[in-house]
């Protein structure tokens, strides 16, 4: 039978993990990779921190098994290690979200209000699909768009929305789609397309939350 010392070491390896995610800028780089995989400098663009402060924060993720790297060239390429680090995250942000009081108004200082935007939920996303009369935009950064998507959507980063508005077929109803619920990708392509006579809404999660469903995925060829 182990003793008590044996205990703690045990109970101190289990937290591991939260405790390396105890800090926000790590969250954020965890925000991102649920996405797909990145290298170390467009991770430290992301998050808007140095390269050797990223480089940092990477270290600590993977010294806690929760990011994998691998090395191409001369770029390093980080990803999450396991989906089970996808669920830790949805995890911390729902408990929070139930239980931190002041999160509400750091949510609202934030994003805004969202109640002039059009929203629509996962399931209603799925029965429109099925349908077909919906054209779907991911408005996320290429390189995301490439590593996962929902099969028929547009990759159109909010970005580049305005000058590629043609794109968009007329009189379709639009459903844009970003990282999850505290990303603005999406919130800021509906203001775009709705300002410009379009019908818009937002889905109001995110690609993680669609492919951890077991939803259909695709990927792009590279």
């Amino acid at each position: 039978m182990g003793d008590h010392q044996e205990k703690e070491a045990l109970f101190d390896a289990l937290v591991e993990a939260a405790k390396a995610l105890g800090n926000g800028r790590r969250a954020e780089l965890i925000d991102v990779l649920a996405q797909g995989e990145r290298p170390v400098d467009e991770l430290a663009a992301e998050i808007h921190q140095s390269l050797a402060n990223t480089s940092q924060h990477l270290q600590r993720l993977l010294r806690a098994g929760l990011v994998c790297s691998r090395r191409s060239g001369t770029r390093v390429y980080y990803s999450v290690a396991s989906p089970a680090v996808e669920r830790l995250w949805r995890a911390l942000r729902e408990t929070a979200e139930a239980h931190v009081g002041e999160l509400g108004d750091l949510v609202r200082a934030y994003i805004g209000e969202r109640d002039q935007l059009g929203m629509i939920t996962r399931d209603e996303l799925r029965r429109r699909l099925r349908e077909g009369d919906v054209v779907v935009l991911d408005v996320r950064p290429q390189p995301e768009y490439d590593a996962g998507h929902i099969p028929g959507a547009l990759s159109l980063p909010v970005a580049d929305l305005k000058s590629r508005l043609r794109e968009i077929p007329q009189g379709s109803e639009i459903v844009a789609y970003c990282r999850g619920p505290y990303c603005l990708y999406a919130d800021d392509a509906v203001r775009v397309l709705t300002g410009e006579g379009r019908r818009a809404a937002r889905l109001e999660e995110g690609f993680p939350e669609w492919k951890e469903e077991g939803l259909p995925v695709e990927q792009s060829a590279t």
